[in-house]
């Protein structure tokens, strides 16, 4: 039986986690649970998994959770940045899957990794902001940190018996999101509505924006070089719109792994939480005979220049990476609030970052410095700006 806690258990990647325990209560039991202000959903998560202690983001919010799982007191209710530690680090944990949305997840996952917990990490931003860190923590600990998102579990499930010397490159693919067919002229029209309609992933709203802008795919490239340890030179990224081929490794002979499945997040989670063994599901099988056509194209950067930013960060290195996040995240936010338009959030990030000097090799604190002073240079740039 193994014991899991989920931060961010009320978003997209959490109510998976939680499908796949609720499947399966012969191989898992749920520790404890973070989330963040959906307190409903979080009161009835914890009512049907019974954790030992749950963790929200506001003392208000807390009193409420409290009201909501009733008399008894039989489950500890957390709040706030020390609450979500808290939970990271839970005794009762074996692993601990870090799906908090954002660079807010950095500090519950070094956390977690501090007290000794395997990592199944769904949260990219940790890696992109302070992979060296992370990485070098979890060697010191002797843990594992086992990635959630599709692409990286694919590319973790080829790479089983290869050698490194033996590796080329690896090969992330991308849907494309909902507007790679659009013309210029149709991404300044596009709505927060329309953004968040993903043709292929059910995922929250952060990361769907994300996915439409390429952002995301740049990202996952800062991560999969501090998960493989591999330099970006040797990350490419090919447009895939089907979402068969999750990802793929070419090896020196010439020969390409590709791992392929349905477009369902509950296999990489059940993948990372059950490793190194695999279990039966109860999801559709892949089909290929009905797949169809299954079509590859390289991404157009100058349509969706979020991607070739994401990738001058990951080659200028140090704090860089932090801020490139930063200004995305809040770009993305006053594009959900309709106050910038969406092919505007690649100029906030741009400027952003040409406002910032690097720090090499940056500590903890450095790094959140970084992101700190990213927000405010963002939300300056943001106010200059007009909608429409």
């Amino acid at each position: 039986m193994k014991k899991i806690t989920i931060l961010g258990s009320t978003g997209s990647i959490g109510a998976s986690a939680l499908d796949v325990v609720r499947k399966n209560p012969n191989k898992f039991r749920v520790a404890a649970l973070a989330a963040g202000r959906n307190v409903k959903l979080l009161a009835r998560q914890a009512l049907a998994f019974h954790p030992a202690a749950v963790s929200v983001r506001t003392p208000g919010d807390a009193k409420r959770l409290r009201g909501l799982l009733g008399p008894g007191g039989k489950i500890r209710v957390l709040c706030g940045e020390e609450g979500v530690r808290e939970i990271a680090a839970h005794s009762a944990a074996d692993i601990v899957l870090s799906a908090i949305s954002g660079a807010a997840g950095l500090k519950p996952t070094l956390a977690a990794i501090e007290a000794g917990k395997d990592i199944a990490l769904a949260n990219k931003e940790t890696m992109v902001i302070a992979g060296h860190l992370v990485t070098k923590k979890a060697e010191q600990k002797k843990i594992r940190v086992l990635p959630v998102d599709s692409e990286h579990s694919a590319i973790f499930q080829c790479l089983a018996g290869q050698k490194p010397a033996n590796i080329k490159r690896i090969i992330l693919t991308a849907s494309g999101g909902p507007f790679y067919s659009f013309s210029r002229a149709d991404l300044k029209k596009v709505t927060p509505a329309q953004a968040l309609r993903h043709p292929r992933w059910k995922m929250g709203a952060k990361i769907t924006v994300d996915s439409a802008s390429l952002m995301n795919k740049g990202l996952e490239v800062i991560e999969a070089k501090w998960l493989f340890d591999i330099a970006v030179s040797r990350i490419d990224v090919l447009i895939h719109p089907q979402s068969v081929v999750h990802s793929a490794l070419e090896l020196l002979d010439g020969s390409v792994l590709a791992q392929m499945g349905i477009a369902d997040m509950r296999i990489p989670i059940a993948y990372a939480l059950s490793f190194p063994d695999r279990m039966t599901n109860d999801l559709p099988a892949l089909d290929l005979a009905k797949a169809g056509p299954l079509s590859f194209f390289p991404p157009d950067t100058k349509k969706f220049p979020c991607l070739r930013l994401a990738l001058e960060a990951a080659r200028i290195g140090g704090t860089a990476p932090a801020v490139l996040n930063a200004a995305n995240e809040e770009a993305v936010a006053a594009f959900l609030e309709n106050k910038i338009c969406f092919h505007e959030i690649p100029n906030v990030i741009e400027k952003t970052l040409e406002r910032h000097s690097a720090i090499p090799d940056p500590s903890l604190e450095e790094i959140l410095l970084a992101d700190g002073e990213a927000r405010k240079v963002a939300a300056g740039i943001l106010k200059k700006r007009k909608r429409g």
